[in-house]
């Protein structure tokens, strides 16, 4: 039955449970709008919906890959929706052999099929954000769509290098958080988004090897973290990122370091505001290149710049999507330096989602060596990562060889991919009460002022919490879990009517202030939508299933 038409029955199921104080009368209200934003929020080629500039663009411009047929009817379409086509100029095989920095003019990039966006001015089809995303359509029977946004990101992998953070030119250095087999696993699971076994098995055939190359990305050097056998993110590019279409944000860095000068782990470097041309020289390795850079040139204040590695760690931070926190050192500029407790397990869950897929397609060498990586990535995480003291995995800094000290709430993410064991999953369960807050799960312990930090909760890492408790056995914390940050996405549609894409979780609420960062909460919002469909699954799955229980209980007592 089609969620829409079971609204009822589920408002009537969760207000009888134990999650009822958590449930509103505004739900139906909020399903409402999540069923009606899908058209809102998509996108397609065909009628100029996808265009508009970026934050980085410098023109309208519309890139094709560089040896693809042009699409038949896009020059029309490109020539009303006043585009300018341009082709990439080269084929891309990896991310970064394509220097975005170096092309004409910065702008969209060609995806064949219609995607869904995350909202606001987050007008492209993102990485992480699309897994969430294509959740939502498969549970609300969208699943041409869900197929199309999987497609898409398919099409990325072989024409731009990988699954890029979002389809823009200044992206083609970088990824995201690795879902893409996790979207394809979904797909394939949904018995409605293939004609039958046979359309099934081709389109997995197809896919698999862009699945495999997606992976390998994580494996080049640049995304090793170290010796210890696990990836770190890292951006293939340099300096300034690309999208900064001014100084602010940098010059705000520098602002707050000078200001927290003991905090500062060296990412403050000496230098003339117009440095000379011998000076200009050093900065290029030492910082950024400030003759080819306006960014870059005006990222000084009171005497300093930035370092180089701060800036490959700004970079790193925003292909782990968690752009800005202060987990990962002051702005995560030390993302890089650091082997992630969330990264290693998506990694996990791919390799063994590969191994998967390789039995399905009857590849038992391939399902062989998925096997064995995914299991020496495990013992890794095991040995870096659990910190049998704190009961917890913590991320690993393998510059400074040790643990984070904060914890983070993507201690949570082994449980979704099936990477703890029993007594693992044990000890994480009972943490739970340093980030559970009245809105549902925070970030991190630690107040900064920055959105992936605390007050702050997210729908997807929500979701990969409450997921990874479910799958362990701990239904009634997943399902108490569920209920809150459910609560807390109706009464930020009560007060406004809007979907946020994120939340304040000691308030239960929409209101966050943000100090350090990126300081608007985006209207849409794709994410935060999927997952409050997956939580009514969760909580309908749970409560039909203690319904038959107590149906089968009653019978046998008659």
């Amino acid at each position: 039955m089609k969620l829409r038409t079971r609204l009822a029955t589920l408002l009537l199921a969760v207000l009888s449970a134990s999650v009822a104080s958590a449930a509103t009368p505004d739900a139906a209200k909020t399903l409402d709008y999540i069923h009606h934003a899908w058209t809102t929020l998509t996108r397609q080629m065909a009628d100029c919906s996808a265009f508009g500039k970026g934050p980085g663009d410098t023109q309208l411009a519309l890139y094709l890959p560089h040896a693809l047929p042009m699409p038949e009817g896009l020059p029309t379409i490109a020539a009303r929706c006043h585009v300018e086509l341009r082709r990439l100029p080269q084929t891309i095989r990896e991310l970064g052999d394509v220097d975005a920095a170096k092309l004409p003019a910065q702008g969209l990039l060609y995806l064949p099929h219609p995607y869904v966006v995350p909202g606001g001015f987050f007008n492209e089809m993102y990485g992480w954000d699309s897994y969430f995303i294509e959740l939502g359509l498969l549970a609300d029977h969208h699943e041409a769509l869900a197929r199309d946004m999987v497609d898409n990101a398919l099409f990325e992998v072989q024409h731009y290098g990988g699954v890029l953070n979002a389809n823009r030119s200044y992206y083609l250095s970088r990824s995201q958080p690795p879902f893409l087999s996790a979207m394809m696993a979904a797909l394939l699971a949904d018995p409605a988004s293939f004609r039958n076994d046979a359309d099934r098995r081709a389109w997995l055939a197809q896919a698999y090897p862009l699945a495999v190359r997606n992976h390998d990305l994580w494996l080049r050097p640049g995304h090793r973290a170290g010796d210890t056998g696990l990836a770190r993110y890292f951006d293939y590019g340099h300096g300034p990122v690309l999208e900064a279409h001014d100084a602010g944000y940098y010059q705000g860095v520098i602002r707050w370091l000078l200001a927290h000068r003991s905090e500062d782990p060296g990412y403050l470097l000496k230098s003339a505001q117009h440095p000379d041309d011998a000076e200009a020289a050093r900065l290029k390795t030492a910082s950024c290149d400030v003759t080819a850079s306006k960014v870059c040139a005006e990222a000084w204040v009171d005497g300093y710049r930035l370092t180089a590695d701060y800036y490959l760690g700004d970079r790193a931070m925003r292909e782990s999507g968690f752009d800005v926190n202060f987990h990962f050192g002051p702005y995560a500029g030390l993302t890089h330096h650091y082997a992630p407790v969330g990264l290693n397990s998506l990694l996990y869950r791919y390799e063994r989602d590969l191994h998967d897929f390789a039995v399905t397609l009857g590849k038992t060498a391939d399902a062989g060596h998925w096997s064995q990586l995914a299991a020496a990535r495990k013992t890794a995480m095991d040995k870096y990562l659990w910190q049998p003291a704190q009961g917890m995995y913590m991320d690993y800094d393998f510059v400074a060889g040790k643990p984070s000290a904060d914890p983070y709430l993507n201690t949570f993410y082994p449980l979704w991919a099936g990477a703890a064991s029993p007594d693992q999953a044990k000890a994480l369960r009972g943490k739970l009460a340093l980030f559970e807050q009245r809105g549902g799960l925070a970030m991190s312990t630690c107040i900064t002022g920055a959105q992936w930090d605390a007050p702050y909760g997210w729908a997807p890492t929500n979701w990969l919490a409450i997921k990874g408790l479910d799958d362990y056995g701990f239904h009634a914390d997943a399902r108490r879990l569920a209920g809150k940050f459910m609560a807390t996405v109706d009464r930020g549609y009560a007060d406004d009517g809007t979907i946020r894409e994120k939340y304040n979780m000691a308030q239960g609420n929409a209101q966050v202030q943000i100090t350090a960062g990126y300081t608007q909460n985006v209207v849409g919002f794709g994410w935060t939508n999927g997952v409050y469909l997956k939580l009514w699954q969760l909580i309908d799955g749970a409560d039909e299933e203690k319904a038959t229980g107590a149906a089968t209980s009653a019978n046998g007592m008659k």
